[in-house]
């Protein structure tokens, strides 16, 4: 294990293309995935015909939606007396395996902990593509399990594409000590200041200067920004737990709930107004005009209109010096939402830190002429043929001082 890279967590992966015998339950009954011996590396050598159960985790996405997890267990074990040798690995029912259809990816993968992450994927969707990178598999994956040990040039380290596909899976990242971060939190007590002080915070903390490297300092803000609220939500949480959600009545069982979901939604809510402010400092140290969620027709507010308003409205206002730019710290199926929005504005730009996306929804963003937006450093996480159309921050602010210069004078 060598911590703050990938094995930290995971001690190697298998990878495989699930057949329609392995997918539907109503065409075999067996529940079980023919292993390789190169698992071995990972999963150990097991003893013939004896069934030693782990805990295990299964988890399914359904191409960019949501997904679900259960807990159940899986058991690794040779069906085969030696010098003959089949490996096989046993799996119950759960609702994951109910989900599962022929193409779909499979990812076997053991943690440090010892216990399974079973993670059953859509073909092509942007969560096979994310977890293809993570593990360092390359498509296309075939119907035998690829092992894939978590070691040398394959155990990449936790920054924040790596983080983001954790969190994905359900897998907090552990952050490194950080007791130096407290001092600039004692102001807060046991309180969250509103996303506007925070984010300013986090400027201060990381001081950052974008004029060279606008992806760079996006990406550090965002990092620094998100160390500063874990270190303060735990706090926070700590000593709301010691308090305990106990009544007179026994436990309260309904507030525990309310401050679970006040905890999720938070973290959710956060991380998209944090991008914008630190897009804003950005934009305003680079002194580009625009103003932020002005409203133009239906109503629609988008979140960054170049230059403005007055020029959006005026009728002389040459089209082509007006530019828009949404921000969505992860698309999913919500990047259509900027599609409606500065119906002026034909080609429109879309701002994520979302790694990966599937093919399939960067063609779509293309033919509705949706033009990407990521940090350099997130390019990387996507195809070759993907790559040489993405836009870096670098790449839109020197577009909108072209049009500045053209067209503002």
């Amino acid at each position: 294990m060598n911590k703050g890279f990938l094995s930290q967590y995971f001690v190697g992966v298998a990878v495989k293309r699930l057949s329609a015998v392995e997918a539907d339950a109503s065409r075999s009954h067996q529940h079980e995935y023919n292993g390789t011996t190169a698992m071995k590396s990972f999963m150990g050598e097991p003893a013939y015909n004896v069934k030693n159960p782990s805990p295990a985790r299964f988890i399914w996405f359904g191409g960019e939606k949501e997904g679900i997890s259960e807990e159940a267990f899986a058991t690794w074990y040779q069906s085969r007396q030696s010098p003959r040798s089949e490996y096989r690995l046993y799996f119950p029912t759960t609702l994951v395996s109910q989900l599962t259809n022929a193409g779909d990816l499979l990812f076997v993968a053991r943690q440090t902990d010892s216990s399974l992450l079973i993670i059953v994927v859509k073909a092509g969707s942007t969560i096979e593509n994310q977890l293809l990178w993570l593990f360092g598999a390359t498509a296309p994956v075939g119907q035998t399990f690829a092992n894939l040990p978590i070691t040398g040039n394959n155990d990449p380290q936790v920054d924040y594409v790596v983080r983001y596909i954790l969190e994905e899976l359900g897998i907090e990242p552990e952050e490194p000590d950080t007791p130096q971060l407290d001092r600039h939190l004692e102001r807060f007590g046991d309180k969250f200041p509103t996303t506007a002080v925070f984010s300013a915070l986090a400027r201060d903390v990381a001081a950052v200067e974008p004029q060279d490297d606008p992806d760079a300092a996006l990406v550090t803000l965002m990092e620094t920004e998100e160390r500063l609220f874990l270190r303060l939500e735990r706090q926070i949480v700590a000593k709301r737990l010691d308090q305990g959600f106990v009544t007179s009545d026994g436990a309260d069982v309904d507030s525990f709930f309310q401050f679970s979901l006040s905890v999720h939604n938070r973290r959710k809510s956060r991380v998209g107004h944090a991008l914008e402010n630190h897009l804003a400092w950005i934009f305003d140290t680079l002194k580009l005009r625009y103003q932020r969620g002005v409203e133009t027709e239906n109503r629609k507010r988008p979140d960054f209109l170049f230059p403005g308003k007055v020029e959006y409205n005026a009728p002389t206002f040459a089209v082509e010096g007006l530019s828009m730019l949404g921000v969505k710290s992860t698309c999913k199926d919500r990047w259509r939402q900027v599609l409606s929005e500065a119906n002026r504005i034909g080609g429109k730009h879309l701002l994520t830190l979302e790694p990966s996306i599937s093919e399939n929804q960067t063609n779509e963003m293309r033919a509705s002429h949706l033009q990407l937006v990521l940090p350099a450093a997130l390019h990387r996480t996507y195809k070759p043929e993907q790559q040489s159309w993405l836009f870096s921050v670098r790449d839109f602010v020197r577009m909108i001082e072209d049009k500045e210069r053209e067209h503002l004078g």
